[in-house]
């Protein structure tokens, strides 16, 4: 892991990363920059971890590239991924409001990823100035609270075909890319984790993915993409 100040963000295509999030969208570009200048940077490799369950953090985490899965180990050691995000995502936000609570998740590099962090010192300081902000971070906290909820609902009551067509749907509009034939993932996960994601074994995945390729519904692309053909279809799964 290296660190070190983050104002080398500046030299990107799109500007600094505090740009990309959207809780610092109301701020002109020299409060941006003002931000950019408490900020640190830190590269983490494929599978090395940002921050482990139970550990304390006083900082918010923005993705300024790559991707981090966040997950939690059940009492039986198995893994259940809670969420994927990527560039302009943050976590950590609980952080904010309360550094003394032990993080409730390990969070992993899936990718080669930059990862701009500020404290809950100076981010004080700015939502002092911007309350705007401080609602914008309380706005994301119960978003998340209810995905959550869901996801633990959908792991409870929901057929396996059914989690599986939702996550296709979700990897749609955080990964795909629009093609003549249809939406092209790039799957930013193994089909281990995958399985983990949706809390069934990887043969499930394999035989519901078949399924659906049998359906007319998705073309698989190797081990690594997905091309999903008719998404209304795996929409009406979800229903």
């Amino acid at each position: 892991m290296i660190e070190h100040s983050c104002t080398r963000c500046t030299h990107y295509d799109h500007g600094p990363c505090a740009k990309k999030v959207p809780i610092f969208g109301s701020l002109s570009d020299g409060e941006i920059l003002k931000i950019t200048k408490m900020i640190t940077h830190k590269n983490y490799k494929k599978g090395e971890a940002l921050i482990h369950e139970g550990e304390k953090s006083d900082k918010l985490f923005i993705i300024n590239k790559g991707q981090v899965k966040r997950s939690k180990y059940t009492v039986n050691g198995k893994e259940q991924i809670l969420d994927i995000i990527s560039c302009g995502d943050f976590f950590g936000e609980l952080n904010l409001f309360n550094a003394e609570q032990p993080t409730n998740f390990t969070a992993y590099a899936i990718e080669e990823t930059e990862i701009c962090q500020i404290t809950k010192k100076d981010i004080d300081a700015v939502m002092a100035v911007h309350p705007d902000i401080a609602i914008k971070l309380l706005k994301e906290v119960t978003l998340r609270l209810a995905h959550a909820e869901n996801l633990a609902q959908n792991l409870a009551t929901k057929d396996p075909e059914v989690r599986i067509a939702q996550m296709i749907i979700e990897f749609c509009q955080k990964f795909g890319t629009k093609k003549g034939e249809g939406i092209l993932i790039h799957l930013p996960i193994t089909r281990e984790e995958i399985a983990s994601y949706v809390g069934v074994t990887r043969e499930t995945i394999s035989r519901k993915l078949s399924k659906f390729e049998d359906l007319g519904l998705i073309s698989l692309v190797g081990n690594k993409q997905l091309l999903v053909i008719d998404e209304s279809a795996l929409l009406d799964y979800t229903r």
